[in-house]
C-alpha cells in the first residue's frame, strides 16, 4: 500500500537519541491536534521510502507511483484515506480509514487482521511529512516520504535524506516512485466528476 505502515507497534523515536546530529531536526507531531489533522487534509504524493525490513522493501518496489487524499474526522480521531496506486502498470484504488492516536503522534491502520503503526514526522518549513517506524530495534528501521506535489525541491529532499542518515540508512537504499508511470489519472478524474454530481444533486 502507498502509506507503507509499520509492521509492529515499536516506535522509532526512542532509538534516535544516540544517533547523529541530524536527529535534532526531527519534529514529531505529538500531540496531534485538530489543526494538525486539517494540515494533513487534501492530496499527497508518495515520493519514496527506505526500509530495512525485506517484506516492506518488496512492497515498496512494486509501487511505481502513488497518491492519496486525506479527509479528517476530528470527533472520531480518524483520517479517511482514498489511495491510488500504480502497480504493474495498472491502477489500484482503495478507500479506508486511519486511526489517529493524538497524544503520542501515531497513526495506524488495520490490514490483514493486524493494526500497523507509524510515527508521524512533520516538516518545519515544507508541505511534506514522513512516517517512521522500527521493527525489533535499529536493524529494521524505515521511513516513507510524502509531499503535496509529485516532484520535490532539493530542500525538501534534503530533509528526507537527513532523516535517512539519522536512523542509519544509506541513501542507496531509498526506493523512489516515478510520477510519469502513474496510471490512475483517468480513475481519479472519474471519481472527482462523480463526487461533483453528488454534491450538485444534494
Amino acid at each position: 500500500m502507498a502509506l507503507l505502515w509499520a509492521l509492529a507497534v515499536l516506535s522509532l523515536l526512542p532509538l534516535l537519541d544516540a544517533q547523529s546530529p541530524e536527529c535534532a531536526n526531527l519534529m514529531t507531531a505529538a500531540p496531534i491536534s485538530n489543526a494538525t489533522m486539517d494540515w494533513l487534509s487534501g492530496k499527497w504524493f508518495y515520493i519514496g521510502s527506505a526500509f530495512r525490513n525485506a517484506e516492506y522493501n518488496e512492497s515498496a518496489r512494486a509501487i511505481q507511483a502513488a497518491f492519496f487524499y486525506f479527509e479528517p474526522r476530528h470527533a472520531e480521531d480518524k483520517l479517511i484515506v482514498r489511495e491510488y496506486q500504480t502497480i504493474a502498470d495498472k491502477c489500484v484504488y482503495n478507500c479506508s480509514y486511519i486511526n489517529v492516536y493524538r497524544q503520542n503522534g501515531t497513526l495506524s491502520k488495520f490490514e490483514t487482521d493486524r493494526e500497523h503503526f507509524a510515527d508521524l514526522l512533520l516538516s518545519n518549513h515544507f508541505r511534506t511529512f514522513m512516517l517512521a517506524a522500527s521493527w525489533n530495534g535499529t536493524k529494521n528501521v524505515g521511513v516513507s516520504f510524502y509531499a503535496d506535489k509529485p516532484e520535490v525541491t532539493q530542500e525538501q529532499k534534503k530533509e528526507f535524506l537527513d532523516v535517512i542518515k539519522c536512523i542509519g540508512i544509506q541513501e542507496s537504499e531509498i526506493i523512489y516512485t516515478d510520477e510519469k508511470k502513474d496510471a490512475c489519472g483517468p480513475l481519479q478524474k472519474q471519481h472527482e466528476e462523480e463526487r461533483k454530481k453528488e454534491t450538485e444533486g444534494s
